[in-house]
């Protein structure tokens, strides 16, 4: 809550359970792991690390915005180094170093499914505010022990690492997996928040475009008991690996998806949740962001819970978008809940003065590493040796 609203104004009260889901699956973590970690704080923790803090209908990192389209509204990302080009291929216009005023001009001129076939051919981030109909995966109610399971995370940024660093807090054995073309881009975010992701982790780099890389990448799945990876199915074929085959030798795959397999669209934490429907209306009916890239930290804990409670041998399609709808009831959202001031902090009136809580961090042992760190050692567990 503390991250929803505008800036000057109040916190507002989001709508849905995402808080309270997140409760739940930390509760079944530790029912099944041991591992104890505040759910809802999970949900915010980052902003912690980084300082944002609300900004309305601009995302807590700043690289979201909330726009009028012709028939609605949508979210439109601009994270990475090559967004600006891509979106003034969408709104075919050549667009200055600030892209907004251009996109969102076009946007006012446009319905939200121009918008949505566009990003998807094009690999924006951005999708018109409309939730989907598919939901999350379940748990079968197995209990599986994660000590001494060997985790191989391809994922990046936020919900994998999430996930997988939940496993390593289990006792899993977690090797991250980067490409020299591509390392996490969480390493040039805040080197504390990296640090609690990675922190115990091996750091394995290896190369899709040479034959051995790729070898090497087909051994660690084979020996690997879950995968981790955030990629669209394509991208996987072109590393040579196969999500399928791997199940059915009985690794447990989780695979985190915008909105699942099955779909070319891209998406990040900010863009995912709010096109899902998970914004907040503030006084004047204008949709405001709910907290910081929810859609992340909220996918984590659902592919870490689902991780332990599926048997051996399931290709897990987590579809972020589906994770955060499953939070939230149907029908439109009314203008938010405000808090009042009291004190130096603020309140919800809920049969009496509930404090909002503000983000805070958690602390674990050990270091992030270096990208690579540990490639020759690993490999070298598995009798591979590159040239």
């Amino acid at each position: 809550m503390a991250l929803t609203g505008h800036p000057e104004g109040p916190p507002l009260v989001p709508p849905g359970c995402a808080a309270t889901r997140a409760g739940e699956l930390a509760a079944l973590l530790a029912d099944v792991t041991g591992v104890r970690v505040d759910g809802a704080a999970l949900l915010s923790e980052r902003a912690a690390f980084t300082g944002h803090r609300r900004r309305g209908p601009v995302s807590v990192g700043g690289s979201c915005r909330l726009l009028p389209t012709a028939d609605g509204w949508a979210a439109v990302s601009c994270a990475r180094p090559g967004d600006a080009a891509l979106l003034g291929a969408l709104v075919e216009a050549q667009l200055p170093a600030d892209p907004w005023p251009g996109v969102a001009a076009w946007l006012r001129a446009h319905p939200g499914a121009d918008l949505a076939e566009r990003a998807q051919l094009l690999g924006v981030a951005a999708a018109p505010i409309a939730p989907p109909v598919a939901r999350p995966p379940r748990g079968c109610g197995t209990r599986r022990a994660v000590p001494g399971l060997r985790v191989v995370d391809f994922s990046a940024l936020w919900a994998g690492p999430l996930c997988a660093h939940l496993l390593g807090l289990a006792g899993a054995d977690v090797v991250k997996v980067e490409t020299p073309q591509r390392p996490d881009g969480a390493r040039r975010g805040n080197p504390d928040f990296y640090r609690l992701l990675h922190a115990g982790h091996r750091s394995v780099v290896l190369d899709p475009d040479d034959p051995a890389g790729r070898r090497a990448m087909a051994a660690l799945v084979e020996a690997a008991d879950i995968v981790i990876e955030a990629s669209r199915p394509r991208a996987l074929a072109g590393f040579g690996l196969d999500a399928e085959a791997a199940a059915r030798a009985g690794t447990t795959w989780i695979s985190i998806t915008a909105a699942g397999r099955d779909s070319h669209r891209v998406g990040f934490g900010d863009d995912v949740a709010a096109a899902a429907g998970l914004v907040a209306l503030d006084a004047l009916g204008g949709p405001v962001f709910c907290g910081d890239a929810i859609a992340d930290p909220l996918t984590g804990l659902t592919a870490a819970a689902l991780a332990v409670t599926v048997p051996p041998g399931r290709l897990l399609d987590i579809a972020m978008a589906a994770v955060v709808a499953d939070t939230l009831d149907p029908g439109p959202v009314g203008a938010a809940p405000a808090a009042r001031r009291h004190g130096t902090g603020w309140v919800v009136d809920a049969g009496g003065p509930v404090p909002v809580a503000e983000p805070r961090r958690r602390t674990v042992a050990g270091e992030a590493r270096v990208g690579g760190a540990d490639t020759s050692a690993v490999l070298a567990e598995l009798g591979i040796r590159l040239p």
